[in-house]
């Protein structure tokens, strides 16, 4: 069951912090990704800065759901910073030529299709993340790492394997959610 929001807590708080502090990465992270010499040591750094922007979006959230701080800002900048870091990863190595554009094609479209979901209807109801939403950013989090760890070889065709999971999962709930949605009632 999804927690409603409560007008009494700040919006400065660890969690609504730690989301901020996510999308204020994602440029470093872009410019990790597509600049300069690729160097093992770059690569590595960059994995660290993705792996660490991604940890935020498990502790914000376990961290608003535990001390209930869950805020209006918190509803509308978790997901789009969610979304800016895994579409900034996904382009990025997509530019690179490591992970195919129609993988990233499908996971950014459904992605912004089930935020704009969201938004229409977050004035009736929070359609919280799935169990299965919740594989699915696991899988397109581990694909990415995959595909940024400077190991190649079989860590290479692991990241391939897991970025088709993650395709398939990211297409699954975002059938699911379409269907939550058409269950919910008309505005007024």
């Amino acid at each position: 069951m999804s927690q409603v929001p409560r007008n009494d807590i700040p919006v400065l708080n660890i969690p609504n912090v730690l989301t901020g502090l996510r999308l204020a990465v994602v440029p470093v992270f872009a410019w990790l990704l597509l600049t300069g010499e690729q160097t093992d040591v770059r690569q590595w750094i960059t994995l660290l800065v993705f792996l660490a922007a991604s940890l935020t979006d498990l502790v914000d959230g376990m961290w608003a759901r535990r001390y209930n701080l869950i805020t209006n800002f918190g509803k509308i900048a978790d997901p789009i910073a969610d979304k800016a870091l895994t579409g900034t990863a996904l382009v990025g190595l997509s530019i690179i030529g490591d992970v195919p554009w129609w993988a990233t094609f499908v996971i950014i479209v459904r992605e912004v299709a089930v935020t704009v979901l969201r938004f229409r209807v977050i004035d009736r109801v929070v359609i919280p993340a799935s169990q299965g939403g919740k594989w699915k950013t696991g899988a397109q989090i581990t694909a990415i790492a995959l595909y940024l760890a400077p190991l190649g070889g079989v860590v290479t065709k692991l990241g391939e394997v897991m970025m088709i999971v993650a395709v398939a999962l990211t297409i699954t709930t975002g059938m699911d959610y379409a269907g939550k949605a058409r269950g919910l009632p008309p505005t007024s």
